[in-house]
């Protein structure tokens, strides 16, 4: 259900006037659905990418230090606490969407 909002433009709140406009935009609104939703998932996949990416730095930061190719204990702590966070981050994203998930599933028609 739909509700109509035009009437409102004599209001002078700025996000009721860009609601309705937004509603005026109809079909376009149903587009910025699509992007926004490929927008954010493309954003959840940078985000395991770059995960990826400091856990491979830290393992190698780990491996140059166990094998003695480097001394430098500050790089390898950096590069662990990188990884931490990263997983930490992404671990808490994937929890929220199966929140998220769940809730809709449960929601009734």
């Amino acid at each position: 259900m739909a509700i109509d909002i035009t009437s409102l433009y004599n209001i002078s709140s700025g996000a009721i006037k860009a609601a309705a406009e937004n509603n005026q935009a109809g079909v376009k609104q149903a587009v910025d659905t699509t992007s926004a939703f490929s927008s954010i998932f493309d954003t959840a996949l940078n985000n395991i990418h770059e995960t990826n990416s400091f856990l491979s730095d830290a393992e190698n930061e780990e491996l140059k230090f166990s094998m003695g190719l480097t001394d430098n204990t500050h790089d390898l702590t950096v590069a662990l606490q990188k990884a931490s966070t990263a997983l930490q981050y992404t671990v808490a994203v994937r929890d929220k969407f199966l929140e998220a998930y769940k809730e809709i599933m449960n929601i009734q028609i």
